[in-house]
């Protein structure tokens, strides 16, 4: 595991690191997910043709996680970027492609949309389907560790169009008119592979060709850093005891340690 790396490019790829015991659980906690759709599933907004569906955060997904997130392919990765010795799984988010569409997933980081700050924070994004590096995931080296932009609203017309359009987050660059300007990094993958990230590092994805498809899971994980964040116009949708825990945490003040029972610590 390259963490000086992880740490200076805010992503990496851990070629081969889940075991065909670790993927089998992957592919199950998956098949879970989109047999059993959250409050959050939902069907994004494509220009034209193509599905592209996701579910995320569903607050009866953590017995379907659980063995996969405690597996020491799991564990191990996380043990190998974060700075402290305990970690949590925070929540799940599974995407499922079908070619047919022009539409990237636009340009954004994941943090606007979470009330959490930390340096602790990680995303393993896993694939069930060979990816070529034109079709993979893309980063910007290094910007988990500038600016937090607005948060994308996923427009069809814009993909900069801000989510909050508030003045304390500006709001997110061009950067697919503006690619030479960025250092881009991406690598194909294959099943088995992992793709590791900071949530605050500018990420996006190409669009899934016509007749193909791409299958994915990411699993959110957070350390003993992580703090409640307050981000601007964000509400909390079901801040009841039933909803996810990820929710009931807007609640608290911000600054304060980012904890609820609910969440498994996984070391």
């Amino acid at each position: 595991m390259d963490t000086a790396r992880y740490l200076s490019q805010g992503a990496i790829k851990a070629e081969g690191a889940l075991s065909a015991e670790a993927l089998a659980l992957a592919q199950a906690a998956y098949d879970w997910s989109l047999a059993n759709p959250g409050p959050g599933a939902a069907q994004l907004p494509n220009r034209d043709g193509g599905e592209f569906y996701q579910d995320l955060a569903n607050p009866t997904s953590f017995a379907a996680y659980d063995e996969l997130v405690r597996h020491d392919d799991v564990t191990d990765l996380v043990r190998g970027v974060f700075q402290g010795d305990s970690a949590w799984f925070m929540y799940e988010q599974v995407f499922k492609k079908h070619g047919g569409t022009t539409r990237r997933t636009p340009w954004h980081q994941d943090t606007p949309y979470l009330p959490v700050n930390g340096q602790d924070l990680l995303v393993i994004w896993i694939s069930f389907d060979e990816v070529a590096e034109d079709a993979a995931l893309e980063f910007i080296a290094g910007s988990h560790m500038g600016e937090i932009y607005d948060g994308s609203r996923f427009d069809p017309k814009d993909d900069t169009a801000p989510l909050y359009n508030d003045p304390s987050y500006p709001r997110l660059p061009d950067i697919e008119s503006h690619r030479s300007d960025y250092e881009v990094i991406s690598w194909p993958s294959k099943p088995g592979d992992a793709v590791l990230f900071h949530p605050s590092t500018l990420h996006g994805g190409a669009p899934t060709q016509a007749n193909a498809s791409r299958r994915t899971l990411s699993l959110r994980f957070f350390g003993e850093d992580a703090v409640v964040a307050e981000r601007p116009g964000a509400k909390v949708a079901n801040p009841n005891k039933n909803s996810h825990p990820l929710n009931q945490v807007r609640g608290l003040k911000p600054g304060t340690p980012f904890r609820h029972p609910e969440f498994p610590r996984i070391f």
